[in-house]
Protein backbone atom coordinates (compact mmCIF):
# COMPACT_ATOMS: atom_id res chain seq x y z
CA UNK A 1 0.00 0.00 0.00
CA UNK A 2 2.85 2.36 0.79
CA UNK A 3 4.29 1.80 -2.70
CA UNK A 4 0.90 2.38 -4.34
CA UNK A 5 0.45 5.65 -2.45
CA UNK A 6 4.00 6.73 -3.30
CA UNK A 7 3.53 5.98 -7.00
CA UNK A 8 0.24 7.90 -7.19
CA UNK A 9 1.70 10.90 -5.38
CA UNK A 10 4.82 10.92 -7.59
CA UNK A 11 2.86 11.93 -10.69
CA UNK A 12 3.11 15.62 -11.57
CA UNK A 13 -0.20 17.46 -11.50
CA UNK A 14 -0.09 17.85 -15.30
CA UNK A 15 -0.24 14.04 -15.64
CA UNK A 16 -3.19 13.54 -13.29
CA UNK A 17 -6.57 12.78 -14.86
CA UNK A 18 -9.42 15.20 -14.38
CA UNK A 19 -12.84 14.06 -13.26
CA UNK A 20 -14.83 17.17 -14.10
CA UNK A 21 -17.13 18.33 -11.34
CA UNK A 22 -16.27 15.18 -9.36
CA UNK A 23 -12.50 15.86 -9.40
CA UNK A 24 -12.19 17.03 -5.80
CA UNK A 25 -14.34 14.24 -4.40
CA UNK A 26 -12.62 11.49 -6.41
CA UNK A 27 -9.12 12.63 -5.44
CA UNK A 28 -9.89 13.21 -1.76
CA UNK A 29 -11.84 9.96 -1.69
CA UNK A 30 -8.71 8.31 -3.06
CA UNK A 31 -6.76 9.72 -0.12
CA UNK A 32 -9.28 8.31 2.33
CA UNK A 33 -9.42 4.90 0.64
CA UNK A 34 -5.65 4.60 0.34
CA UNK A 35 -4.98 5.45 3.96
CA UNK A 36 -7.87 3.29 5.14
CA UNK A 37 -6.29 0.33 3.37
CA UNK A 38 -2.84 1.27 4.68
CA UNK A 39 -4.07 1.37 8.28
CA UNK A 40 -5.69 -2.04 7.77
CA UNK A 41 -2.46 -3.41 6.34
CA UNK A 42 -0.51 -2.16 9.36
CA UNK A 43 -3.09 -3.63 11.72
CA UNK A 44 -2.89 -6.97 9.96
CA UNK A 45 0.89 -6.78 10.35
CA UNK A 46 0.31 -6.42 14.08
CA UNK A 47 -1.70 -9.65 14.08
CA UNK A 48 -5.07 -7.84 14.15
CA UNK A 49 -4.91 -7.52 17.90
CA UNK A 50 -7.55 -5.14 19.23
CA UNK A 51 -5.02 -3.09 21.16
CA UNK A 52 -2.92 -2.53 18.05
CA UNK A 53 -5.40 -0.36 16.15
CA UNK A 54 -4.01 2.86 17.59
CA UNK A 55 -0.43 2.10 16.49
CA UNK A 56 -1.73 1.07 13.04
CA UNK A 57 -3.63 4.36 12.75
CA UNK A 58 -0.56 6.28 13.98
CA UNK A 59 1.73 4.66 11.44
CA UNK A 60 -0.71 5.49 8.64
CA UNK A 61 -0.70 9.15 9.74
CA UNK A 62 3.10 9.18 9.94
CA UNK A 63 3.28 7.85 6.40
CA UNK A 64 0.74 10.47 5.28
CA UNK A 65 3.05 13.19 6.62
CA UNK A 66 6.05 11.77 4.75
CA UNK A 67 3.96 11.52 1.59
CA UNK A 68 3.02 15.18 1.81
CA UNK A 69 6.72 16.06 2.17
CA UNK A 70 7.39 13.89 -0.89
CA UNK A 71 4.79 15.84 -2.86
CA UNK A 72 6.71 19.05 -2.20
CA UNK A 73 9.32 17.74 -4.66
CA UNK A 74 6.87 16.72 -7.39
CA UNK A 75 6.19 19.35 -10.10
CA UNK A 76 2.80 20.98 -9.70
CA UNK A 77 2.05 19.20 -6.41
CA UNK A 78 1.97 20.86 -3.02
CA UNK A 79 2.10 19.44 0.49
CA UNK A 80 -1.16 19.84 2.36
CA UNK A 81 -1.62 19.53 6.08
CA UNK A 82 -5.37 19.49 5.42
CA UNK A 83 -4.99 16.27 3.45
CA UNK A 84 -3.24 14.65 6.42
CA UNK A 85 -5.54 16.02 9.10
CA UNK A 86 -8.80 15.45 7.32
CA UNK A 87 -8.74 12.96 4.46
CA UNK A 88 -5.82 10.67 5.37
CA UNK A 89 -6.61 10.69 9.07
CA UNK A 90 -10.32 10.03 8.64
CA UNK A 91 -9.67 7.44 5.95
CA UNK A 92 -7.34 5.49 8.24
CA UNK A 93 -9.74 5.77 11.15
CA UNK A 94 -12.81 4.83 9.12
CA UNK A 95 -11.00 1.90 7.53
CA UNK A 96 -10.26 0.43 10.95
CA UNK A 97 -13.75 1.14 12.32
CA UNK A 98 -15.59 -0.23 9.30
CA UNK A 99 -13.48 -3.38 9.33
CA UNK A 100 -14.18 -3.85 13.03
CA UNK A 101 -17.91 -3.46 12.36
CA UNK A 102 -17.77 -6.03 9.55
CA UNK A 103 -15.83 -8.47 11.74
CA UNK A 104 -18.38 -8.15 14.55
CA UNK A 105 -21.26 -8.77 12.17
CA UNK A 106 -19.57 -11.92 10.89
CA UNK A 107 -19.30 -13.27 14.43
CA UNK A 108 -23.00 -12.77 15.22
CA UNK A 109 -25.13 -15.94 14.96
Amino acid sequence: MMAVIFIFSAHPSSELPGFGIWDYMVKKGGHALGYGLLALAYWRGFGQERGKKLPAWGLAICYAITDEVHQAFVPGRNPSGLDVLLFDNLGALLGLLVWEHIAKRRQEP
